[in-house]
């Protein structure tokens, strides 16, 4: 009688250590820089080698060369002060006329039935259009490029405050006023909670508006700023400072841009959509 063997049961395989997770943040940043790299190397080798003429496209380590030489210049942080005030100062009184506006609007509905014909007119009108006007009002002063700034930027944050207002749980608003809440207990309990992602949302898109606008009012009408150091230095032929205050303004635009992030992120931090980002 032969006797029946039996296989050993295979091992227990140790259970693998959890794989680190990858950071999206992190491999997206790291993605941008090298991308970055490579345009600043692919743009150097076309300028060293002749493929494109030097003239037109100075290398990059002559654009940085002159970048840094500008900045122990005084006229040129006072240029970069004068385009961030009108930058600001133009957001800030967009964002007050935005939020003020699209609530009184957003909370009336008479008031948003008779008001979405002009909006939906006067929306689409580019602000490059007004430039001729604010000329012959205010001429090369700071006050024609905020009437540029604060028309093109209102749009933005109006449109999405009556969005936010729109959105607002009319459940919730009625429980409010069943408890016989004032107005301004409502706006701060109900409404406001609901619209701030929309203000946000506005507050992003507006600022890279304004930055845009603010820019191109110095580099058309002569507004003192950046822009109008741009204007000047392509008239004289100074290629390489051209190129340098160009990378100037992206670095601002970049800025911008990642402060109005953290604006959401540090104000909502309670809204699925940033608690998911972390």
């Amino acid at each position: 009688m032969t006797s029946t063997s039996f296989a050993a049961p295979p091992r227990a395989v140790a259970a693998a250590a959890p794989r680190r997770r990858r950071n999206p943040r992190r491999y997206d940043a790291l993605l941008g820089v090298i991308g970055v790299l490579g345009v600043l190397a692919l743009s150097e080798t076309l300028s060293r080698t002749g493929i494109v003429n030097p003239a037109f496209l100075p290398p990059v380590t002559e654009m940085y060369s002159t970048l840094f030489s500008l900045l122990g210049e005084h006229s040129f942080w006072v240029s970069l002060g004068e385009t961030l005030r009108g930058w600001a100062v133009g957001l800030a009184v967009a964002m007050i006329i935005g939020i003020v506006a699209g609530v009184i609007i957003g909370s009336l509905p008479w008031l948003k039935a008779a008001t979405h014909s002009t909006i939906e007119f006067l929306r689409p009108i580019p602000s490059v259009a007004l430039i001729p006007l604010v000329v012959l009002l205010y001429g090369t002063k700071p006050q024609s490029a905020l009437i540029l700034v604060v028309y093109a930027s209102v749009w933005q944050i109006l449109v999405q405050v009556l969005y936010g207002v729109a959105d607002v749980d009319p459940v919730a608003r009625d429980t409010a006023r069943s408890f016989h809440f004032g107005r301004l207990r409502i706006f701060r309990s109900v409404l406001w909670p609901t619209a701030l992602p929309y203000i946000l949302t506005g507050f992003r898109l507006a600022a890279a508006v304004a930055l845009i606008l603010e820019i191109t009012a110095e580099l058309v009408i002569g507004v003192p700023g950046l822009g109008r150091d741009i204007g000047i230095a392509q008239s004289s032929g100074a290629v390489a400072e051209t190129y340098a205050l160009v990378i100037v303004v992206g670095l601002v635009g970049v800025a911008v841009n990642l402060l109005s992030r953290f604006a959401e992120r540090r104000l909502l931090w309670w809204h699925p959509s940033v608690r998911s980002e972390s």
